[in-house]
């Protein structure tokens, strides 16, 4: 085999398997009653607001737990319905209410911890617009997935986005873990 066909058939792998990495990355899909539904792996999707009806849905598609990170005042969040039909559907439930104008670490912390249980997972995370989970996504994929900044940040902007301070708040979250 010459040099330059042995080239030209790495490159073309190369490429290929480039194709097949992307093609894996995060995927958008319109569920009945789910806002903004992304896939972005197999353990993993994100949402915005979530009916209570949707529950069978997320059972169905073989997620074990629900993340709620809405507050339990915003309107349409539905928390003791959305846990009962949860719990109906034989989905763990579990409530972390995340306040995108007054972000807690304690908050990120706790989101960590159940996003990586595996008794959790797949895991199905979700609040009202997807902008909170974008935020702690990206916690989640620097920090546990050793992702680089920009490789989050672009999964991030698929998800959600998350405002500017919200990303700010996650990378300075990044940051402050990294340095303890």
């Amino acid at each position: 085999m010459t040099r330059r066909r042995l080239i030209t058939l790495t490159l073309t792998f190369v490429v290929a398997i480039g194709a097949g990495v992307r093609a894996q990355g995060p995927t958008k899909e319109s569920i009945d009653g789910i806002r903004n539904f992304t896939n972005v792996g197999p353990t993993i999707a994100c949402a915005g607001a979530t009916e209570a009806r949707a529950m069978p849905e997320i059972a169905r598609r073989g997620y074990r737990a629900v993340i709620n990170l809405r507050l339990p005042d915003e309107e349409g969040a539905s928390i003791d319905e959305a846990r009962a039909a949860a719990e109906a559907a034989g989905i763990r439930f579990i409530h972390l209410p995340f306040d995108s104008r007054n972000p807690d670490p304690a908050a990120v912390d706790r989101f960590l911890e159940a996003a990586v249980d595996p008794a959790n997972q797949p895991t199905f995370i979700h609040c009202g617009s997807a902008s909170r989970v974008a935020a702690m996504m990206i916690a989640r994929r620097m920090l546990v997935d050793g992702w680089d900044e920009a490789r989050a940040l672009e999964e991030a902007s698929v998800i959600g986005p998350p405002s500017p301070q919200l990303q700010k708040f996650a990378l300075d979250y990044v940051a402050s873990k990294r340095t303890q």
